[in-house]
């Protein structure tokens, strides 16, 4: 359970690196804004309390890793490290340009922080799966992070690594999946694409220790992690509800938020929309 001191800083962060992101992606043509923003919490409440990190050696053997299979959502994970001082600050505004080291997608091999390079989806998953697989061979209790979503859980091959991770009992193995209910071509709760139903039910029946909350509660996913590090014989997924697009009201669970560009006057809109509820946590627990 998170103190008040605790929620107060988790929420600041959350609510900076939102604001973070539209700066980014307001830069360019367009971005993804949506699976930027839905994911904030989550990242806030892994980087500030629950994951094992050292910002000044980002190469510590006994650190956990991160890996955000859910590619679109880089930016997400960009600020969350700026934030934190694995880098400057004023890298942020070279996202995705020539020659950048931040580029859509995570690459490990361009940015300090980055433990897996992700972007096709699905990929992540074998990928963390693997990782979690050679700490335990090693003998080591590092844990793995995965982040996935719940449009690319309709790859085949996430279910590929449910089935792997589970049989090799890879308790340090904790996923979460961002249920936000939308992809770039519409809702993944109906039929009108490929409706992924029953999350939580599909990984339990594939042998992992399922949950599901309130992906904007930051008690709710500190609560969870801590169960699921308690977990014990299987991994683990936490299964996120949250709202894409979250943070600014024309962005909120729509479609269009998937990847959409920002007109000047948005990039204000949004940004003052944003100051007003980090100026009310900074205001809160006072």
């Amino acid at each position: 359970m998170l103190n008040e001191k605790e929620r107060k800083e988790i929420k600041i962060f959350s609510k900076r690196a939102q604001m973070e992101v539209v700066k980014m992606i307001a830069g360019l043509p367009a971005g993804h804004l949506g699976g930027c923003l839905s994911i904030c919490d989550l990242l806030s409440v892994l980087y500030n309390k629950q994951m094992k990190i050292e910002p000044s050696n980002p190469e510590w053997e006994e650190r956990d890793w991160l890996v955000d299979s859910k590619g679109h959502s880089g930016p997400a994970v960009y600020a969350s490290l700026a934030l934190k001082g694995y880098f400057p600050m004023e890298q942020l505004a070279t996202l995705n340009i020539p020659h950048t080291d931040l580029p859509s997608h995570c690459d490990r091999n361009h940015t300090v922080g980055i433990d897996m390079t992700t972007g096709s989806l699905g990929q992540g998953a074998s990928l963390a799966a693997g990782v979690a697989n050679g700490m335990k061979i090693d003998g080591r209790d590092n844990y793995v992070f995965l982040i996935l979503g719940d449009g690319e859980i309709q790859e085949g091959q996430v279910w590929e690594m449910a089935m792997h991770a589970a049989s090799r009992k890879l308790e340090h193995l904790i996923a979460f999946v961002d249920y936000n209910k939308l992809q770039i071509d519409g809702r993944t709760d109906t039929d009108s694409i490929c409706n992924v139903g029953d999350i939580a039910a599909k990984f339990r029946s594939f042998g992992w220790y399922a949950q599901s909350v309130n992906g904007h509660d930051v008690d709710a996913i500190d609560d969870a992690i801590t169960l699921a590090k308690a977990n014990r014989g299987c991994p683990s997924v936490i299964v996120m509800d949250t709202v894409k697009g979250y943070g600014w009201s024309k962005s909120a669970n729509q479609v269009g938020s998937h990847s959409r560009g920002f007109t000047a006057e948005e990039k204000e809109e949004a940004l003052a929309e944003m100051q007003k509820e980090l100026d009310r946590y900074e205001g809160t627990y006072a």
